[in-house]
């Protein structure tokens, strides 16, 4: 391949690995759920039919779960074009991407590989390696019963024991269960008490039918309840009137957590400040590691205009993603300073609003002789359009031509229309984000979005990510 060819194959690379870590299909501010789709839909089939090996080597980057299904799937699709040696290299990609999925998008893909009639060797091999790794049968037999079912009739495979397979099968010939979760499940027909034991996804169904009041429900199952369901379940605990239904802050991933922050309404951050600041702190700090204060004097613009509310699908992402960088920004710097669009100075206190003046921004954060520039923003900027392209263009080609200042453009929002996240400048290299946990990777990525660098050099940063996954899958295995 030629240079010209290479830069240009680099460049489709990339355009798909920022759609995989941005797009999920759903409507965002400005593009609807079809649009979404359908350029998704055509980013994987050109990217899987010129460049199948890089394909499967994303699976190794921080692409969302969404795409990473979607890779899985059109990879076990199209298995006959592969060649053996591409076959046993994604097989093994694919088994470690697995065990990183929540297993309800496991199930999902399991489906929708039986509707497909996908059934080859190597996808039920795959299939019961997965199966058989899981921690605890019974648990996925109570909570995913239905996929589990479809997943062993697919793939060919008895149930781990007789109890666990008459369950799953052919339940009402037991009258009791010696597996205790099983037996819960069996005396939660007909027991009120029982229920509260099962997964809070269970035992909803449960209440449900004994008619049992929703908050009498949520305040007796909240004990029994993950982190993240009771995260999501906080609204509808409040409407309720179960008040004792709340979120442990302690531990929740830096991005969910800013989420949360920002579903809250003022009155209580202003009055929780203290507990929320010390959690956001606490998230960015394990997420920054050892490269805490490492990465010398920073400043951010960050993006908290009106298009940072998202959508119905997506509400308030883009400026959760902002909210969490901002945080992580401040435990990897030396010294920090956070610009928001919007002029505000209380990052607790953010909310969606007004136009996005980014040029101005990025005059005030050149200002501050930064050696990094990072930009949170979905790329519109219109107060007015096109001054941040002009500042950026002006400064790196003549005020700065020796890159004394690092800039990178991080975007939380894909562009349906443009098949890619949308772009402030040529002159400054934009990558996608899906959660701030990924920033670091993608200051690195972003490297490769400069255009100065081909097809060899993102091949082996691949290929590098790769070897660190399986080398972590295998560690982890053996423990």
């Amino acid at each position: 391949m030629d240079a010209y060819g290479d830069l240009v194959a680099a460049e489709d690379v990339l355009l798909f690995v920022n759609a995989a870590i941005t797009s999920t299909g759903q409507r965002e501010f400005h593009g609807d759920a079809d649009e979404q789709r359908l350029s998704l839909d055509f980013l994987h089939a050109y990217v899987l039919g010129n460049y199948r090996d890089l394909y499967a080597g994303v699976l190794a980057l921080d692409i969302n779960d969404h795409n990473a299904v979607l890779v899985i799937r059109r990879l076990l699709e199209t298995a006959g074009e592969a060649t053996a040696e591409q076959r046993r290299g994604e097989g093994r990609l694919i088994a470690c991407r697995l065990a990183t999925l929540p297993p309800h998008r496991v199930y999902g893909l399991f489906d929708a590989l039986r509707r497909a009639g996908v059934n080859n060797r190597r996808c039920r091999a795959i299939m019961r390696d997965w199966l058989s790794a899981r921690p605890d049968p019974a648990f996925d037999a109570v909570k995913y019963r239905s996929g589990l079912k479809r997943a062993l009739r697919h793939a060919h495979l008895a149930p781990a024991d007789e109890e666990l397979g008459a369950f799953l099968f052919a339940p009402a010939t037991r009258k009791r269960y010696a597996t205790p979760l099983l037996e819960t499940w069996r005396r939660a027909h007909h027991e009120q008490a029982a229920l509260y034991e099962l997964p809070y996804t269970v035992a909803e169904g449960f209440a449900a039918r004994h008619g049992i009041p929703r908050e009498v429900f949520l305040e007796r199952i909240a004990p029994r309840m993950t982190r993240l369901e009771t995260l999501r379940l906080q609204d509808s605990a409040h409407r309720h009137g179960a008040a004792r239904v709340r979120a442990d802050l302690a531990g929740m991933p830096l991005t969910r957590l800013a989420a949360y922050v920002l579903s809250l309404p003022v009155e209580d951050r202003l009055r929780r400040r203290a507990e929320l600041t010390r959690a956001l702190e606490s998230a960015a700090g394990r997420v920054a590691g050892p490269h805490r204060g490492s990465w010398g004097e920073v400043t951010a613009v960050l993006d908290d205009s009106f298009s940072a509310s998202g959508s119905a699908h997506k509400r308030r992402r883009p400026l959760a993603v902002a909210l969490a960088c901002h945080y992580l920004l401040a435990a990897l710097a030396g010294r920090y300073t956070g610009l928001w669009t919007s002029g505000r100075t209380d990052a607790l206190l953010a909310r969606p609003y007004g136009p996005t003046p980014l040029g101005r921004r990025i005059l005030d954060a050149l200002d501050t002789a930064p050696s990094r520039l990072v930009i949170v923003s979905d790329g519109w900027d219109n107060a007015p359009p096109g001054l941040a392209a002009e500042v950026l263009r002006v400064w790196r080609t003549r005020l700065d031509p020796g890159r004394r200042t690092g800039v990178v453009h991080v975007n939380p929002v894909y562009d349906a229309a443009g098949l890619d996240v949308r772009r402030l400048s040529p002159t400054v290299p934009t990558v996608g984000i899906r959660d701030a946990e990924d920033l670091p990777a993608l200051v690195e990525l972003a490297q490769f979005a400069e255009g100065r660098t081909g097809l060899a050099e993102l091949t082996a940063y691949l290929d590098a990510r790769a070897a660190r996954m399986l080398s972590d899958h295998d560690r982890e295995r053996a423990r």
